[in-house]
């Protein structure tokens, strides 16, 4: 199937009318996007929106053998009006197919919120799936052959891009298409790190492809370290980078403190914003886990996981550090770095940043400055991707 983008964005388009913020200004050039509105193979028109004729006209299309137009789009306002040579927009039923005189079946998908999705096949039988702004499958799906195209809200509704991994939608060769985007991401670099991270890409307003081309979808790094200082950021980051794959392991370094009230709630702050199908596996040795079969791994943080190290082989107390800790805690760090290393699975790390600011001022804090700061490089150099996040934003480092 031939595919023209002729809008990207979220229904008021982007940038925004009379929004002033950050991202709205820096919705310039390719990243000012229209409602979104896909034209395919010339003949169906998936949403009607303003400009859609001028849009095809700038993509070197046109909509002149248009033969069906569909609603996804839950539209509050009137319906633009189009040329009338166009036939009449409409909304299909949930489960209701119509077949086009060109072989296109177009079945219109429940979503689980307002507007309506669409599953479109081509003469060829290449296969597209679109779903409308804030979005997800509606129920479970029963036919879990991938599709080659999905165009979905990926920024706004990760877990339906989960969702539609975890039923089969979505496979290795499915071309994931983020539409309906708005100002929640900085457009430009954050925008396409955020959705790469995801095995998702942004095309720009009238971006024309094919089903049966080469997918561009970037390959999601299996090993990535985030780091960064004291809020900066660092877990909420590393958790988006596996917000959108199902059954992931969050491995959380921590262990519990019943005496500590504050702890727990910061524990518990984590665990809310985490996806639902998300599991939790409190462990101060994640090595077995690493080395195990299975689905993605979020492991936080090595920070923690050092200082539990350190109280194990008793590294905090200078004779001890000389009399062995010190080759028990840089084994353990080895290990670890090892079996990531080796792991099969996707892993995302997160660990603290020392060492920029004030030298701590006892001989045990230097110690765990040296050895974070040692295991940090450790594992960079297992990881196909470094961040450093500060004040929010991800520096990428490589990758």
């Amino acid at each position: 199937m031939d595919i023209t983008l002729l809008g990207t964005g979220a229904p008021s388009g982007l940038p925004r009318p009379d929004c002033s913020c950050a991202a709205c200004a820096r919705a310039l050039g390719p990243e000012a996007r229209a409602a979104t509105s896909v034209l395919v193979d010339g003949v169906l028109l998936l949403d009607l929106t303003p400009g859609a004729a001028l849009a095809a006209a700038r993509a070197g299309r046109t909509l002149h053998g248009v033969r069906q137009v569909v609603l996804a789009h839950p539209h509050d306002g009137p319906i633009p009006e189009l040329s009338g040579d166009l036939p009449p927009a409409v909304r299909l039923p949930a489960g209701e197919e119509v077949v086009l005189l060109t072989g296109h079946r177009v079945r219109a998908v429940a979503p689980d919120s307002p507007g309506t999705g669409y599953a479109v096949t081509g003469p060829d039988g290449h296969r597209l799936l679109y779903l409308p702004p804030g979005a997800g499958p509606a129920g479970d799906r029963t036919d879990r052959t991938p599709v080659d195209l999905c165009l979905v809200d990926v920024v706004k509704r990760p877990d339906a891009v989960a969702r539609l991994r975890a039923g089969g939608a979505i496979g290795p060769a499915t071309d994931l298409v983020a539409v309906h985007l708005d100002h929640d991401v900085p457009p430009g670099p954050e925008l396409h790190r955020r959705l790469a991270a995801a095995g998702a890409r942004a095309a720009p307003d009238g971006a024309v492809f094919a089903t049966d081309g080469p997918v561009p979808t970037p390959l999601v790094p299996r090993r990535t370290l985030v780091l960064g200082g004291a809020r900066s950021g660092k877990s909420l980051e590393a958790e988006r980078r596996l917000e959108t794959f199902p059954d992931v392991v969050y491995a959380a370094t921590g262990g519990e403190r019943a005496d500590d009230a504050e702890w727990r709630d910061r524990v518990r702050t984590h665990r809310e914003r985490r996806p639902a199908g998300w599991s939790t596996e409190e462990t101060v040795d994640p090595v077995p886990l690493l080395r195990a079969e299975g689905p993605p791994v979020l492991l936080d943080c090595l920070s923690l996981w050092l200082t539990a190290a350190m109280d194990a082989a008793g590294a905090w107390e200078e004779d001890r550090w000389r009399d062995g800790a010190a080759a028990e805690v840089r084994r353990r760090i080895g290990e670890l770095a090892g079996a990531i290393r080796t792991t099969r699975r996707t892993v995302v790390v997160v660990s603290n940043e020392v060492g920029s600011g004030v030298v701590p001022a006892s001989p045990a804090g230097r110690r765990f400055r040296d050895e974070l700061g040692r295991l940090n490089a450790a594992v960079a150099a297992e990881c196909e991707q470094v961040l450093l996040v500060v004040a929010g934003t991800a520096l990428p480092l490589r990758g």
